[in-house]
């Protein structure tokens, strides 16, 4: 990291929607923010649930999935779902819940590590999110993982060291870590120079307010506070997304 910038560390799990949405709301406020340049992006692994099987061998759906966890009706979770597919359509984004098939995300996390030694982490993560939310891709297949870490600009070596060395489970694991120290318990998570934090899919004048106060406090030294916002739209380690 460039110490003469200031640093936005965004924390993540590719299997969760508003993440993907709260990514391009970020965006689009660093677009509009006059000093773009001054900024810093990285990053972090997040899982939302790593209790799903690494090695599918019943593969379900995600709505299925969402009823069973949450103990919803699958009519109400299909609801839920065309909500969040609005939600991200006016983000510019095209999901399709019918398509996405469950996986563990902690490969894509270890491919999204490696990327970050490379500084492509958000081009890491915008190819995972598409691959997962549009194209429906099985993220759970190394040999898809393969293709899409090319896609990135990997190598089919890097993906397989990214994939076979323990260095970089460790890097994913240490974000998480990071964030359980940190009191996450939620994703999207950003936080402005270790100052400010905030939590979920704002809106893009939410981001906006965050760049400008947080750039005007750069390079003073004191704990973050988090900017509270009605609109928060994340999901939690218990499965709810709201």
């Amino acid at each position: 990291m460039n110490s003469n910038k200031m640093k936005i560390e965004i924390w993540s799990d590719i299997m969760c929607p508003f993440c993907y949405i709260g990514k391009g709301h970020f965006e689009a406020a660093l677009a509009q923010f006059d000093h773009k340049d001054q900024v810093e992006v990285e990053w972090k692994s997040f899982q939302l649930d790593p209790t799903i099987p690494e090695e599918v061998k019943i593969r379900t759906t995600m709505a299925e999935y969402i009823a069973n966890r949450k103990g919803m009706n699958i009519n109400d979770v299909n609801v839920m779902f065309e909500n969040v597919t609005g939600m991200a359509k006016n983000a510019g984004l095209d999901f399709d819940f019918e398509t996405q098939l469950l996986a563990n995300s902690i490969k894509a996390h270890r491919i999204i590590q490696f990327a970050k030694e490379k500084g492509w982490g958000d081009q890491a993560e915008e190819v995972f999110f598409k691959a997962h939310f549009t194209d429906g891709k099985d993220l759970a297949d190394d040999a898809t993982l393969l293709d899409l870490g090319q896609q990135i600009g990997l190598s089919i070596d890097d993906v397989n060291q990214a994939l076979q060395q323990d260095e970089f489970l460790k890097y994913a694991k240490d974000d998480i870590a990071e964030a359980s120290d940190l009191g996450v318990d939620s994703v999207p998570f950003f936080v402005f120079n270790r100052k400010y934090a905030v939590k979920g899919a704002q809106p893009v004048h939410h981001f906006l307010d965050a760049l400008k106060q947080s750039y005007a406090d750069f390079n003073k030294d004191s704990g973050f506070t988090t900017l509270e916002s009605n609109d928060t739209a994340s999901c939690d380690i218990n499965g709810n997304c709201d």
